[in-house]
């Protein structure tokens, strides 16, 4: 005997506006009795304990609470029987309730130190002398689009620069007498459908350079109290590759599924 929750897209995603739709499967090799079927949805913003050594944000895991999205139980059918084989018992779900402000539901994302998570559970009560059955799968929440009063979208380029003078970190005597330059620019703004877009560009350099890697970050911020606790993390990291040549690098980075 078997339970499970299959959704009505491939990839999981719906917007709060929609209707969460799919079916609940059961398998049983003879019919069953049940005093209901119900789905429970569950979405929340948690701390979570990360291995090894703690990280600043994981310090005060036991001091905030989880913030608790929806939370909400839906009965699906009354007590009845289950016959034998595969019953398909299909549902449909509004995400946000009219009277809901929609700012409550942030979009699903999977950190380093914070997690978004949206659950849907079905629970098929048997009484008292049968174990109950249940099965849970996450879905992703994404934004509405027709709530942004504009795409947050840019063409305008940033530009930066590095040198032996804007490095925090210890240098090469090579580099702190003769020097290097490395200018660039790129999209601080883009959908994260897109690529980030920009280019690199060796100006001058005292010793010869092999590779340059290229990292994405990921920062992350708890308010507790009147202090901002924030810590980073690489998600990606791309190199590109140098010859004598290479002076003009542009680059691409896309940002990883969660």
């Amino acid at each position: 005997m078997a339970v499970e929750i299959r959704l009505s897209r491939t990839n999981r995603i719906y917007r709060p506006s929609e209707h969460l739709q799919g079916q609940i499967i059961v398998n049983s090799r003879s019919s069953i009795s049940h005093y209901g079927i119900s789905l429970l949805l569950n979405g929340s913003v948690n701390l979570q304990v990360r291995g090894g050594s703690a990280g600043v944000i994981e310090s005060v895991y036991g001091v905030i609470k989880p913030i608790s999205i929806v939370n909400r139980s839906i009965e699906v059918r009354p007590s009845g029987k289950l016959p034998s084989g595969t019953t398909e018992i299909p549902f449909s779900v509004i995400l946000r309730q009219p009277d809901e402000n929609l700012g409550k539901f942030y979009e699903t994302f999977h950190g380093t130190d914070i997690n978004i998570q949206y659950l849907v559970t079905v629970g098929i009560s048997r009484g008292y002398l049968h174990k109950s059955l249940s099965a849970t799968i996450e879905f992703i929440v994404e934004s509405d689009t027709a709530d942004f009063l504009e795409r947050p979208l840019s063409s305008e380029m940033v530009i930066f620069y590095i040198t032996q003078d804007t490095q925090r970190h210890p240098l090469l005597p090579e580099l702190k007498s003769g020097g290097f330059r490395v200018t660039g620019k790129m999209a601080t703004l883009c959908s994260l459908s897109d690529p980030i877009t920009g280019e690199l560009t060796v100006e001058a350099s005292a010793v010869p350079i092999s590779s340059i890697d290229i990292h994405l970050c990921r920062v992350e911020s708890v308010i507790l109290g009147e202090r901002i606790i924030t810590e980073t993390s690489v998600i990606q990291t791309t190199q590109m590759e140098m010859s004598v040549a290479t002076l003009l690098c542009p680059f691409m980075l896309y940002y990883p599924v969660f």
